[in-house]
């Protein structure tokens, strides 16, 4: 793997983003020229309810390119963010959703799919590559994420992870403040996981 050396700090290596292929994906990195597709797939409020409040609602006309632009590219570039765009293998031009990797206490990991594919375990092969590069190449020891209870199907791919809450705390969500459960992965559980999963 490729790797650079931030200008900012000759002690910190930023390593290049890879793409990853699973069974059915393509996971792509981000770029600016994704948004089109992004914005014409994500404003849906199945899709951003349970996202940070972070997340302008309504979507604006504008809103990928600026977040892509603004936020997600500059933290790429800092090396305290990793994010990719999902494309099905079966048609590569056909951009399904996303998945980031992010240095924030309490939510490492974040992502969304395209209505159209929900209910097909699309989302857990995705994180599959995703969460291993977390652990196994960036060298981290635990992945956090912030759940809202009654987000069933993004619970369900953390569970099936082998993840456990390890604490409640109110978030503040597009569809308002809950009590979100803090899910925690570690790095040695997590690969127990794939091992078992790889001699099935």
């Amino acid at each position: 793997m490729m790797a650079r050396i931030d200008e900012t700090d000759p002690f910190k290596v930023v390593a290049m983003i890879p793409t990853f292929e699973t069974p059915r994906l393509i996971l792509r990195p981000t770029r600016l020229e994704d948004a089109n597709a992004t914005q014409a797939l994500f404003p849906h409020w199945e899709i951003v309810r349970f996202l940070s409040d972070r997340v302008p609602w309504p979507y604006p006309a504008d809103g990928a390119l600026t977040y892509y632009r603004d936020v997600v590219l500059p933290a790429m570039e800092a090396g305290n963010l990793w994010g990719w765009t999902i494309w099905l293998k079966s048609g590569p031009d056909h951009h399904i959703g996303s998945v980031e990797l992010r240095d924030l206490n309490g939510d490492n990991r974040g992502f969304w799919l395209g209505l159209p594919w929900h209910g097909r375990g699309i989302m857990t092969e995705a994180c599959e590559p995703v969460t291993d590069y977390w652990f196994n190449t960036l060298g981290r020891e635990t992945l956090r994420v912030a759940k809202a209870p009654d987000n069933t199907a993004s619970r369900r791919v953390t569970e099936k992870e082998g993840a456990l809450v390890i604490a409640i705390e109110e978030r503040s969500y597009v569809g308002g403040v809950c009590a979100a459960e803090i899910w925690e992965l570690t790095r040695e559980d997590w690969n127990a996981f794939r091992a078992a999963t790889r001699s099935v």
